[in-house]
């Protein structure tokens, strides 16, 4: 069954694609294999070179990548050209500063000099989602190639016109021929790829249940991988919040890309004294989405990025109704063409509820009233997943306090949960294991080798 690009807004196919035989998928990693020889022979300042230049072709080609994103997956126009522009600050940064992450380290002992080195693993395999296209690959890849590594995609199935600009963008900055290469595979051509012994290493951004195969796999092979997985973040609110700010922020928290994203807010747990005006601004701020085609500029709201998806999650809302919860807005597809989702509030919802215990990846937010504070930290923290959260409040401090409570990679004060090139990224539990970004993303695939000299 063949690869196909098809247009979220109109349900039309643009492009269909044939899978790689075995034998084109054999060349190809022969290929990459052969690359890596002279790309990890490089010194770094030398592969920066290269990054700059991939920075500067993502600048200058934004405008068509962006209109990719959108016609692919059905993100926002402007939201595209922003996932863009973030993609060409990472290369910047792991260009700028690959060289300070990776720098050989001193360490006393009892030999006349020892130390830590930080040499490439070989070839990484990157399994990649369909909801930041660009920027999932760029921040899994661009610091394992500045570390040295060669890199061979395996994206999502819907996005595969997006795959192979990627590629594109790589060869226009002048990249040796090979050392990034797409492949257009199926999920269990992937899984052979993951066992074969000229792929040294497997990152994943994806669900829980990817996560649980891929690992297997790599476990089976004793391979290292990295898992970004899904999450269920909390979004907490306390009774002395800015409830104006807060409330802005929580709609774009939850609605930004639709909510097609690991790290949106999707459980706000709020306490009982300011649930009920949250709930009215919020409602109110969410009515004024405005749903249409996501290339028109004053478009707020686009369609999910798959039929089969908002299916998935119409189901999961209507089960939690069916369990006491209470429908504040939306629950219901919009139009009979495309993946329109009018977006949702679920109000009194508690654990058992799969808008409580399961991820919700659209526009759906889950409203969840507490008594105090220990009781939000407590609901935050009953989750299988462990990605990242936030809390609202004045009190700073306090604030701080509570995120050093919560049972997740990453958490905020007074700010919307977000990816940086200069901090870690990644979850525990659920979420996966591993992180990106930072310098503790591009050690990830490194061998970190102990220098020892009597």
């Amino acid at each position: 069954m063949p690869i196909l690009s098809i247009n979220p807004v109109t349900g039309q196919i643009f492009d269909s694609f044939p899978l790689w035989s075995d034998e084109t998928i054999d060349s190809t990693l022969s290929r990459v294999v052969t690359a890596y020889a002279y790309w990890s022979a490089l010194d770094i300042e030398q592969r920066a070179v290269y990054m700059h230049n991939l920075a500067q072709v993502l600048r200058q080609r934004r405008d068509d990548y962006a209109q990719l994103i959108t016609e692919e997956m059905g993100k926002l126009l402007k939201e595209a050209r922003a996932e863009i522009d973030k993609c060409a600050l990472g290369c910047e940064h792991y260009a700028g500063h690959a060289k300070t992450y990776l720098a050989e380290e001193i360490i006393d002992s009892d030999a006349s000099r020892s130390g830590v080195i930080y040499q490439p693993l070989g070839t990484l395999l990157c399994i990649m989602p369909w909801n930041f296209p660009f920027w999932q690959l760029i921040r899994a890849a661009v610091p394992a190639m500045m570390a040295g590594n060669t890199v061979v995609l395996k994206h999502a199935s819907n996005v595969p016109r997006c795959a192979l600009a990627l590629e594109e963008a790589f060869r226009e900055a002048g990249f040796p021929e090979n050392a990034f290469r797409t492949l257009m595979i199926s999920a269990t051509q992937a899984e052979k790829v993951i066992a074969d012994p000229r792929i040294a290493a497997v990152t994943l951004t994806g669900s829980s249940a990817a996560g649980r195969k891929v690992a297997a796999i790599a476990g089976q092979h004793l391979k290292k991988c990295v898992l970004e997985l899904g999450g269920s973040d909390p979004f907490i609110v306390l009774e002395d919040a800015d409830l104006e700010f807060t409330v802005s922020q929580a709609v774009s928290a939850r609605f930004q890309n639709m909510g097609q994203s690991c790290i949106a807010a999707k459980r706000f747990i709020l306490v009982e004294g300011i649930a009920d005006l949250f709930l009215e601004h919020f409602k109110t701020l969410v009515s004024q989405l405005r749903m249409g085609d996501p290339k028109d500029e004053s478009t707020t709201i686009a369609p999910m990025a798959r039929v089969d998806l908002r299916d998935a999650l119409h189901a999961q809302i209507e089960r939690s109704l069916a369990m006491g919860a209470i429908l504040v807005a939306g629950g219901e597809t919009i139009g009979t063409q495309g993946a329109y989702y009018a977006p949702t509030i679920l109000d009194r919802v508690y654990p058992g509820m799969p808008a409580f215990d399961e991820e919700l990846f659209g526009p759906v937010a889950a409203i969840v009233r507490v008594r105090n504070t220990e009781e939000a930290i407590q609901l935050a923290n009953q989750t299988p997943f462990g990605l990242g959260g936030s809390v609202w409040t004045r009190n700073i401090a306090h604030g701080e306090a509570i995120t050093r409570r919560l049972l997740v990679g990453a958490a905020f004060v007074n700010g919307i949960v977000k990816s940086d090139p200069r901090l870690p990224f990644g979850g525990i539990k659920a979420s996966g294991f591993g992180r990106e970004l930072s310098y503790h993303g591009i050690r990830e695939f490194v061998n970190i080798k102990t220098i020892w000299v009597g």
